[in-house]
């Protein structure tokens, strides 16, 4: 491992083509200040699949996190020399017994971190399209003139107006008119570029690939974001620093107001029972069937509850890593405590079971309109929270591509993939990480620019997800058996270490039961396929490339020389094993056992 000098050492002596250490705990801090903004991607989700427990879901979800997140803070610490994040550092504990695995982990975690460019690009392209090109209300006026203009197109008698009334036989014949023509005048007045597709793919097993107005909305916004981050890491912490403020300080606003002025209705905070099936809305009983919804809620709220881990992938940009790797993390899972715990229970207390489960809310488009009216706001201030929107999406994206592009950096500086991503350009930024990450985006927002493959790609990202939290939480213990001679400048209570093992097997339950509830029975079987892709991507780069040996600063990373092809002594034993085996049959019997509600 390298010495405390060398870690601390200046961005002019680093070594050309590496990141450059330019960045304080509080940079990182405000880099993953993004993650909270992500409460907002699934928030109508987890509520229209657990009903009245959704804010406990979210509680549960964030305190799993920050207990998870101690674990993780010590592996950071020893390896102030590595990029790319904790999946970096708990992957080289399970070295020893697989070279397979090690960057099975890191491989997860990046592809559930990286679609949050995509469906955060996704989300924000639905606003800028409302924004310029909004869909008339059946109310407005340009909508009842066309009304008024067209009465005669649908004459009485008329077929059409025959099968409405078959379908709806309460209603007068008059109104049925002008039911079926308001409906007409919404199509007619819709913008063109709002039904607009090029291209429409369907991938088997997948869904369809739009090229449409979303995907290209959605395509120039990721180009933005990758033009502020290449200009490296204290740039990009920087432009986080002022969105932040910008967006959190608001966001906060909306969490505490509701409490302060009394608009939380206790009622749909209290009586807690899952619902009947997912976006029921109706109160179901705690069977198999809602247990199974409930852990289906825990299983996506993690994605974006244990996100803030992010505050340790740029360890290797840290001037000083010994001590701002644990401050980072601590600090931003303190942050994330406060926006994941109060914001679903406000956002709950206020919009009830019935207003979270509203079309705007689910796919993402209606929230900033939801957040204005729960303080009061005008109609001025609610376009104002539109672009706060935009802004709180651009902060969890920049986070994202940080992070995702640091993960795919490092493994290859350490042997598990193709060289050219090591790649950074004269200010220290990944740049070939980043344009990959852009490339599979590209695919990814195509697959997500229709509402149907949003929750789709979300269910798939987080197998990967909770995968490699119960690889790396089990990291820890390992290397507190195999690694007692690296140095560890903060050391988690041996209490938390064994207790975050338990949550490690407690994420296998929630993987096993809860990826088939987001409507996709496939889902885990399509995680699980898309994780092995790493296999031939790592034999290739390993065995063909490196000729099986791994590169030398991956090696003194773990202490050992070069030529050492043992990677070192397997304290451990069999105990890896015996976790890995019990993960995978926890997996399939949760899978078999919880079944959604009928």
């Amino acid at each position: 491992m390298s010495s405390v000098s060398t870690e601390t050492s200046s961005a002019a002596t680093e070594d050309q083509g590496s990141l450059i250490r330019s960045l304080s705990w509080k940079g990182a801090f405000w880099i993953a200040a993004g993650v909270p903004p992500l409460v907002l991607f699934s928030i109508g989700g987890i509520a229209g699949t657990t009903g009245k427990v959704a804010f406990v879901v979210w509680t549960v979800s964030m305190l799993m996190g920050f207990l998870q997140s101690f674990t993780y803070a010590e592996m950071a610490g020893m390896f102030g020399n590595k990029s790319g994040g904790t999946s970096v550092y708990g992957a080289t504990a399970w070295l020893r017994y697989s070279k397979l695995i090690a960057p099975l982990s890191v491989w997860c975690n990046w592809f559930a971190w990286s679609p949050v460019l995509s469906l955060g690009c996704a989300i924000a392209a639905g606003y800028v399209l409302n924004a310029l090109f909004p869909v008339p209300l059946a109310t407005s006026q340009p909508v009842l003139d066309w009304v008024t203009a067209h009465l005669a197109s649908l004459p009485p008698g008329s077929p059409r107006v025959a099968e409405y009334l078959a379908a709806n036989p309460a209603i007068p014949e008059a109104d049925a008119i002008r039911s079926l023509l308001t409906t007409d005048a919404v199509a007619a007045l819709t913008p063109a570029i709002r039904t607009w597709s090029a291209l429409e793919l369907p991938i088997p097993g997948l869904g369809s690939l739009h090229l449409n107005a979303t995907f290209v909305i959605g395509t120039v916004l990721m180009l933005l974001i990758i033009a502020i981050q290449h200009r490296g890491v204290s740039s990009t912490a920087v432009a986080q620093k002022w969105l932040a403020i910008i967006v959190l300080v608001p966001l906060l606003l909306v969490g505490l107001v509701p409490i302060f002025s009394g608009a939380i209705d206790y009622s749909n905070v209290t009586a807690l029972v899952p619902p009947t099936a997912a976006y029921s809305g109706e109160n179901g009983a705690w069977n198999v069937g809602g247990w199974t919804l409930v852990l289906g809620g825990l299983y996506i709220a993690a994605w974006s509850t244990y996100g803030f881990e992010t505050a340790v992938c740029y360890t290797r940009e840290l001037r000083d890593p010994r001590r701002d790797t644990f401050k980072a993390i601590f600090f931003s899972g303190l942050l994330c405590c406060v926006f994941f715990i109060l914001i679903p229970f406000s956002f709950q207390g206020v919009l009830g079971l019935e207003g979270m489960l509203a079309p705007g809310i689910i796919d993402g488009t209606g929230v900033a309109e939801a957040l204005g009216g729960m303080i009061g706001a005008g109609p001025v201030i609610a376009q104002l929270f539109t672009i706060l929107m935009i802004l709180a999406l651009f902060l969890s994206i920049m986070t994202a591509m940080a992070g995702s592009s640091r993960t795919l950096y490092q493994g290859s500086r350490d042997g598990w993939l193709p060289h050219y991503l090591g790649h950074v350009n004269e200010q220290g930024a990944p740049t070939s990480a980043m344009w990959t990450d852009f490339a599979f985006n590209l695919f990814l927002l195509a697959l997500a620019s229709d509402a149907s493959g949003y929750f789709y790609v979300l269910a798939i990202s987080n197998v990967g997800y909770i995968m490699f939290n119960f690889l790396n939480l089990n990291a820890g213990w390992i290397h507190r058996i195999d690694s007692p001679h690296l140095p560890r400048p903060w050391k988690a209570p041996v209490l938390l270490i064994g207790l975050n093992t338990v949550l490690a097997f407690v994420n296998a339950l929630f993987l096993g039961a809860g990826a088939k509830v987001w409507g996709y029975s496939n889902a885990l079987v399509s995680g699980l396929i898309f994780a092995a892709l790493i296999i031939p991507v790592f034999c290739w780069r390993h065995y063909i490339v490196d000729k099986g040996r791994f590169p030398k600063e991956a090696m003194e990373d773990l202490g050992l020389s070069n030529d050492d092809t043992s990677l070192g002594p397997r304290r451990a034993g069999i105990l890896p094993y015996l976790a890995l085996i019990a993960g995978a049959v926890l997996v399939a019997w949760a899978n078999w056992f919880f079944v959604l509600p009928t």
